[in-house]
């Protein structure tokens, strides 16, 4: 199985839980019930899942108010992507083979 085809899935399956836990915590909001820790939806996006956390952010409109999420989640789909194309420019060779 091809490496980038195993990434592909990952970053796939990390936002559609990050996308899941925003919708999970608002509701739970609702309902008065056990949270989902702040800590757990920041590790979420930093392990590549910003751009399901931001979509379920707005989407559900939960944690729009903190202003650590609202500059927090886009700071780290940012860095991430200068990862990416930093990483894209380096003078060495990724073989995803």
């Amino acid at each position: 199985m091809n490496s980038l085809y195993l990434i592909a899935i990952y970053l796939i399956t990390v936002n559609i839980i990050g996308f899941a836990l925003m919708g999970i915590d608002k509701r739970r909001a609702r309902r008065n019930a056990f949270r989902v820790p702040e800590a757990t939806l920041f590790a979420i996006a930093i392990v590549g899942g910003s751009i399901g956390s931001i979509l379920g952010m707005y989407i559900f409109k939960h944690k729009t108010k903190h202003w650590y999420f609202k500059f927090g989640m886009p700071i780290i789909l940012v860095l991430q992507i200068a990862l990416v194309v930093f990483l894209y420019y380096l003078p060495i060779q990724f073989s995803f083979i």
